[in-house]
């Protein structure tokens, strides 16, 4: 839990290009933000669910991945010193007497005076394996995500899944491991070519044991594992020992705890307005695939449109004293020098 709350103009929920490209948007008009997301990375569902799928209807990009532009975006508010949780999703919002106090599900506490609501189709939530008393282990030996490689030194982890996720913590926490195991119902991968031909080196080295199955029964005592049942190909089955298992089985989408917050909702998505896509509640903006208005349009494109008009409120609530002269990015000299233009 951190000591002390932290400070910051604004909190972005959600890491999309949706919410990067607020941040944008916020720095021209000098506020600081930090931005949380549940993913281990930047990108939202573009880095996640499509990150070589082509998109061509980004205004002067005719055709571009999602991971790239994820990357295009994230060079381009590397001026404004954007700071990021991953791993993190926001489950508490309490009201203070000028803006808001958020607390992530790990334990990180942050004080701003606006809230964006960036989070797409609601917060990606990990899909529970179909395994009797799993609930029991979660928290404790069973995990959706990777917090802390440091939690996993001297373990024997099991690894469950042959997507990118599987590979790159396989990777990732092998040279921490006591042993490390990676099952996956057959020997194709949904991942990088370069971390699949990786793994298979390390199986080849002994440093990884790689099995083709799927797990069926979990063993443990008090929310400790001790090993699972694997059934074969086969049909046959066989005993594996681990003490942590992380299960990679994708991700559905959920509005998640801002549900909880008190914003009016219309089929889990929040209603806004179309000048400034403020939600029921004073200071807190949602922009992106998560809010609703008449005649709107879930695209990329729109949301940032969203963004745009948000960052004038916004500075607006911050410093109400300080009259805000728009400009144009090309003329500028001011907006020029906070972007780094030479």
């Amino acid at each position: 839990m951190s000591e002390e709350p932290i400070q910051t103009d604004v909190v972005i929920v959600g890491a999309g290009p949706v919410g990067l490209f607020a941040v944008f948007e916020l720095g021209l008009v000098d506020l600081k933000c930090h931005v949380v997301d549940i993913l281990p990375r930047a990108g939202g569902q573009c880095s996640e669910l499509y990150p070589e799928k082509p998109i061509y209807d980004i205004p002067a990009l005719p055709t571009v991945t999602g991971q790239e532009l994820t990357d295009r975006l994230m060079e381009q508010i590397e001026p404004f010193g954007a700071e990021f949780h991953f791993n993190e999703r926001v489950d508490q919002l309490e009201r203070l007497d000028e803006g808001f106090r958020l607390t992530t599900d790990g334990g990180i506490v942050l004080d701003c005076k606006v809230v964006v609501i960036a989070a797409g189709g609601g917060s990606f939530t990990p899909k529970r394996p179909p395994l009797p008393g799993i609930e029991g282990y979660e928290g404790k030996s069973v995990f959706y995500s990777v917090k802390k490689i440091e939690d996993f030194r001297d373990k024997d982890v099991l690894i469950v899944g042959g997507g990118d996720s599987a590979l790159d913590w396989s990777l990732n926490l092998q040279p921490v491991a006591k042993s490390l195991t990676l099952i996956h119902r057959r020997d194709q991968f949904r991942a990088a070519p370069d971390s699949v031909n990786k793994m298979f080196k390390l199986v080849e080295n002994g440093d990884i044991k790689f099995e083709l199955g799927q797990v069926t029964e979990l063993h443990g005592d008090n929310g400790e594992l001790t090993g699972v049942t694997v059934k074969a190909p086969d049909g046959n089955t066989f005993e594996q020992p681990a003490n942590a298992m992380l299960p990679f089985f994708g991700l559905t989408m959920k509005l998640g705890p801002v549900a909880d917050w008190g914003l009016n909702l219309e089929e889990n998505l929040i209603p806004v307005d179309t000048e400034k896509f403020e939600t029921s509640e004073p200071r807190i903006f949602a922009i992106g695939d998560i809010n609703s208005y008449p005649g709107k349009l879930k695209l990329i494109l729109s949301g940032f449109h969203e963004a745009a008009l948000m960052a004038q409120k916004a500075h607006e609530y911050i410093y109400p004293d300080k009259k805000l002269t728009f400009q144009y990015t090309t003329s500028s000299t001011s907006l020029q020098k906070k972007l780094g233009v030479k």
